[in-house]
């Protein structure tokens, strides 16, 4: 009987996954479609594990959906890994899910890595209500993005890129008040992880100062009434 797995792969360490999510690559499916064979190859390849691969990426997303749906119309049972974390969080996958929803292909999510989870609890911010913003736009959109974001009263999560950080983290001091305070999740689970916390500012006078490496959690205080009251002194 066919069917759509959801597979969480590492963030970094390759002992972060399930022994649920090895049975079902080894066992329970015909093809693993991910981001990128070459590095989910390795993966497989560290478990012993040999199985057929399709790419399934965002310059080809669209053109695979219903080539994919028909295999799993056809019988076949699959399983959707990413490069890293939870299949279409912040990565390709929400299209194959809805059309596997909309053509009645039964669907099992496996829980596992995602980065921001741990960023957020280890930053020390509250994390009963948070609002996950992922990457920000580059271009439009970005400046009413982060304006809208300098009045949410929860913690913001936004995944951002090593070389766009600084640029960052000076449009939020600038907007939501350089007093906010906030964290940096840097090289999640690997062996050169960095949990920094500080202010906006703190975090941009450190960041500027040298390279930055690896994929980042950037985590920010909500507008509580004591960050309203630092952003009313700087005003």
């Amino acid at each position: 009987m066919s069917k759509l797995y959801l597979v969480p792969t590492p963030i970094g360490n390759l002992e972060d996954i399930t022994l649920r999510a090895l049975r079902i690559l080894k066992d329970e499916v015909e093809l693993v479609v991910a981001e990128d064979t070459r590095k989910t190859g390795m993966l497989l390849k560290h478990y012993g594990i040999s199985k057929p691969m399709a790419a399934f990426h965002q310059h080809n997303e669209h053109r695979m959906i219903d080539q994919l749906v028909a295999r799993l119309l056809s019988g076949e049972r699959m399983a959707l890994v990413t490069d890293a974390g939870t299949p279409a969080i912040s990565d390709p996958g929400f299209l194959l899910v809805r059309a596997a929803i909309e053509s009645a292909v039964e669907i099992e999510c496996l829980p596992g890595a995602t980065a921001f989870v741990p960023a957020l609890v280890n930053s020390g911010l509250p994390s009963d209500r948070f609002v996950f913003e992922g990457f920000l736009p580059h271009k439009k959109g970005r400046q009413k993005r982060i304006l809208a974001m300098a009045e949410y009263p929860y913690t913001i999560i936004l995944y951002e890129s090593p070389h766009r950080l600084v640029k960052t983290l000076e449009q939020l001091a600038s907007v939501l008040g350089g007093h906010r305070k906030a964290s940096v999740a840097r090289e999640l689970t690997k062996l050169f992880e960095e949990n920094r916390r500080g202010t906006l500012i703190e975090l941009l006078n450190h960041y500027s100062k040298q390279e930055v490496k690896g994929e980042i959690v950037l985590i920010v205080e909500g507008l509580s009434s004591s960050a309203k009251e630092k952003e009313d002194e700087e005003d």
